[in-house]
């Protein structure tokens, strides 16, 4: 009885699904009635829905056959479900109707691929609604499968495949435990105590690892001792830092800002007042607020511990000369303030502070540019 019941319920809501199912079938069509025919989205999504449809349908025939079997001796029953899927079939049209009027008075907004958010979404909602149908009647027809075979057959087909799939890969490849009623073919002369010893076998899983182990070893000794093919730890970090180092100078070759000891920019007005605040309040207490040297060396005449160029300035504020007492500045300024300061350095020259310190270091001049020493003749035809 609880059986026929049950089946009563399938039959039902299968007739509901394939209601449904025709229902939004239908739909489609005045949807694409209102689409544009060129409408490659609504094109593909219509169709998806028409072939789940009519897939719904193909299940519910086969769930209705298979519950034929169980109800063909409730001759009662089976004309009750026939009648209500008479009934739910006639209200069919009726809802079809109402529903492409609703759709029709629905504003197209082009959202959605050319659709409006209405359609699209009604689109999207019928598509999932086939999908859950489609699970639903692929288990109630596995149900009613398992429940037409024979007893022993029936206890079979509801033991979990993957139980049993378990099962056998422990057997197999984990433990290959002897089972228990064969114990005392395997059990040992062996006596400790009372204690009884078994012949098991190591586990499956414990011998293939030793034997990967014994290949990967073997495999290893030929790839780095024999044909030297790997790189160990430490050679894969320095290859790794020469990669980086190549793909740094690259960067830094097309990078039209960079600023190091070969490219130090003429810095404008702004950077030179940086760079003024910036010595001011590191550098004064070796070379003096003015640049007239103290500790360190006078930075306003022409002679040079390490040369006077911008660039190699900034190479000494960089790198310092920790042997002479100046520090690397590198941890503090950034590559554009050390520029900076350097650029500061040299508005220094000949400005002959009080109290200058003697010259230290070679006498440093300027390399002067070839066209520096072309002289442009004043144009006499303008009037000033």
């Amino acid at each position: 009885m609880f059986l026929q019941k049950n089946t009563y319920k399938k039959i039902t809501v299968t007739t509901l699904f394939i209601f449904f199912s025709f229902t939004m079938l239908a739909q489609d069509a005045a949807i694409a009635k209102a689409t544009s025919g060129n409408n490659l989205l609504a094109i593909l999504m219509i169709v998806t829905a028409t072939v789940l449809a009519f897939v719904i349908w193909g299940l519910g025939q086969v769930l209705i056959t298979l519950s034929r079997q169980l109800l063909d001796k409730n001759k009662t029953a089976l004309k009750l479900t026939t009648i209500s899927l008479l009934v739910l079939l006639s209200f069919m049209s009726e809802n079809v109707l109402a529903q492409s009027a609703i759709i029709n008075e629905v504003e197209k907004l082009p959202n959605y691929g050319g659709l409006s958010a209405g359609t699209f979404y009604l689109l999207v909602a019928v598509i999932a609604i086939e999908f859950f149908a489609i699970l639903f009647l692929v288990f109630s027809i596995r149900r009613i499968h398992i429940e037409l075979l024979p007893t022993k057959a029936i206890a079979i087909a509801k033991e979990s495949r993957l139980a049993a799939l378990w099962v056998r890969l422990d057997k197999k490849l984990f433990t290959k435990a002897i089972p228990i009623e064969h114990e005392a073919d395997a059990l040992l002369d062996h006596n400790y105590d009372g204690i009884q010893e078994l012949d098991n076998a190591l586990p499956p899983w414990w011998k293939y690892g030793f034997i990967i182990t014994i290949g990967f070893a073997f495999v290893y000794l030929l790839n780095f001792h024999v044909l030297g093919n790997g790189k160990n730890p430490t050679e894969e970090y320095q290859a790794e830092i020469n990669n980086a180092q190549i793909e740094k100078e690259a960067y830094e070759a097309k990078n039209k800002d960079r600023i190091d000891e070969a490219h130090v920019p003429i810095a404008d007005a702004g950077g030179l007042q940086n760079g003024k605040v910036n010595f001011l309040a590191n550098c004064v207490a070796c070379h003096g607020a003015n640049g007239e040297g103290g500790v360190g060396p006078n930075l306003t005449d022409d002679y040079w511990l390490h040369k006077g160029s911008l660039n190699e300035i900034y190479n000494t504020i960089k790198k310092g000369y920790p042997d002479k007492g100046m520090q690397s500045w590198a941890t503090k300024f950034n590559p554009k303030e050390m520029s900076q300061i350097a650029n500061f350095i040299t508005t220094l020259k000949g400005t002959k502070p009080a109290n200058g310190k003697a010259p230290q270091g070679d006498l440093f001049m300027e390399a002067i540019a070839t066209d520096s020493l072309q002289i442009t003749k004043p144009d006499t035809t303008k009037v000033k």
